[in-house]
């Protein structure tokens, strides 16, 4: 990474009240990580983590199949093998979920090695969200002239494939020096997270590209090296709407709008810590399904 863009990741951290919600976010990720329950059994608990995020992660998209069945029941039944990944196949709502799913369970064996080649790791996680989305030749890849990006209407029209292009080298500039450290990792990974859902470099599948990244970047990076905290529920609080807001801020490119979604990234981490203490808790009693 630069040192232009190690001290503007840096300068992020002086918008007022940023440098406060960063600690207050790293406080409780520290907590999480010294749970009772989570000794010996962090596979577990992570494990869990990617169901419930997984989850939420397809709840952001509106994906929600009809039914009976919970969300979470049915997230839990793919992860496991008691539902088939075709049972519903052509369903456009079961297509979001799984790939939500996939992209979700995608991360967890991403490692600092991985986030050298973040072109690869990008083109792997967009592969997981939108298989059976978008047609082969446009898995894994950029868009290219022509091709528009679907989703995250909020955000108003996408930028053209070339801007998307440029943005996804920032991201990759900042993936990659993530092993490197040198700025907050919540920041880089709020800001990754946004220019990923902001610029759709994608056809389709950014925001889920997005937040699984996210969820990779806090863990590798060492916010919360267990895995356990759950980002994407700490997004998906409140019906999303603070979340669909603050990605609208931050598209502005305005200061304002970029703090109010350093702001909200720092809050959802505090949720997500919270989630993954209900997760270790569950652990710890031997409540989890």
């Amino acid at each position: 990474m630069s040192g232009r863009t190690v001290a503007a990741l840096r300068s992020l951290g002086d918008l007022p009240g940023v440098a406060e919600a960063v600690e207050e976010a790293r406080e409780a990720c520290t907590t999480l990580r010294w749970h009772e329950g989570l000794r010996r059994r962090i596979p577990e608990a992570a494990a869990e983590s990617r169901i419930r995020g997984a989850t939420a992660s397809a709840m952001l998209e509106g994906a929600e199949p009809a039914g009976s069945q919970s969300s979470l029941g049915l997230v839990r039944d793919l992860v496991r093998g008691a539902t088939p990944w075709s049972e519903r196949g052509a369903d456009p709502v079961w297509r979001v979920l799984a790939g939500a799913v996939r992209a979700t369970a995608a991360t967890e064996h991403v490692a600092a090695a991985h986030l050298r080649a973040p072109g690869q790791l990008l083109a792997t996680l967009h592969t997981a969200s939108s298989a059976g989305l978008l047609p082969e030749d446009q898995l894994g890849r950029p868009r290219s002239a022509g091709e528009r990006a679907t989703g995250q209407d909020v955000l108003g029209p996408a930028p053209d494939p070339d801007e998307a292009r440029e943005r996804l080298r920032l991201v990759h500039e900042l993936v990659g020096a993530v092993p490197d450290g040198g700025a907050p990792i919540l920041i880089v990974a709020a800001v990754v997270h946004a220019e990923v859902a902001v610029a759709r470099p994608f056809a389709a599948g950014n925001a889920v590209v997005a937040r699984a990244l996210e969820r990779v970047l806090v863990r590798v990076g060492g916010l919360d090296p267990t895995g356990v905290a759950v980002p994407e529920v700490g997004h998906a609080d409140r019906a999303g709407t603070d979340y669909r807001g603050a990605l609208a801020a931050y598209a502005t490119g305005d200061p304002a709008g970029v703090r109010l979604w350093l702001l909200h990234c720092a809050e959802a981490l505090v949720r997500s810590a919270a989630e993954g203490t209900r997760v270790a808790d569950a652990v710890r009693a031997g409540k989890l399904p």
